[in-house]
């Protein structure tokens, strides 16, 4: 009898083990997705930071109106109203037709 109490005892820690390691992939997993969707639900509020990115410049409407294109496809703006592209890759690698760079 004792042997029969054995390979039970194996198998029972074994299901144990699997259940555990389930629970934990699933709350990694959970985890991981809910942190995605946060990232996707975060925009950036591209009226103001393109206010504020245009507050110096001389063509205002037109910074206004190349900026809010720029931060739409990118949701980047950099902070103050001249460089710190290098923050936003996105922005400062857009380019108009002519090959110059779209974003102020």
């Amino acid at each position: 009898m004792a042997s029969h109490g054995v390979p039970a005892r194996k198998l029972l820690f074994a299901c144990l083990l699997m259940a555990l390691v389930s629970q934990r992939y699933i709350e990694v997993a959970r985890a991981a997705n809910s942190e995605a969707h946060r990232r996707l639900l975060q925009t950036l509020d591209c009226k103001a930071a393109c206010t504020d990115r245009c507050k110096a410049a001389s063509l205002n409407d037109r910074c206004l109106r190349a900026c809010g294109t720029c931060c739409a496809r990118c949701n980047c703006v950099p902070p103050g109203t001249y460089g710190n592209k290098e923050l936003c890759p996105c922005y400062a690698n857009m380019t108009t037709h002519g090959n110059r760079t779209k974003c102020p």
